[in-house]
């Protein structure tokens, strides 16, 4: 069993299995996470900032290498529906992905 906890959310999900996203493990649990393009990869608006357990993703996708290249991803940081999580992670929205209708711990 996996853990991904969203430090400014003061939320903590249990994960089976190795194969899904940040993005979607939260989305199953009922957690709200802004993602314009459907998590599809095509924007960057799912940036999460990964404070732990980095080395529990794989590696970064070509679309998160695109970003990065255009500097729109900096290092720390991976799109949520990209990062597909392997073990322990702790990760934090970042300031301009916040959602107006949840409560942040900032």
């Amino acid at each position: 069993m996996t853990r991904i906890v969203i430090q400014n959310l003061g939320k903590s999900i249990e994960v089976n299995g190795f194969s899904k996203t940040i993005l979607k493990a939260v989305q199953e649990e009922g957690i709200d996470w802004m993602h314009a393009c459907g998590g599809k990869g095509r924007c960057t608006t799912c940036k999460a900032i990964v404070l732990e357990g980095e080395a529990n993703l794989e590696p970064l996708t070509a679309a998160e290498l695109r970003y990065q290249k255009q500097g729109l991803l900096r290092a720390g940081e991976r799109l949520a529906c990209q990062a597909v999580v392997t073990g322990d992670v702790t990760v934090r929205v970042p300031e301009e992905s916040k959602l107006p209708h949840l409560l942040y711990m900032d």
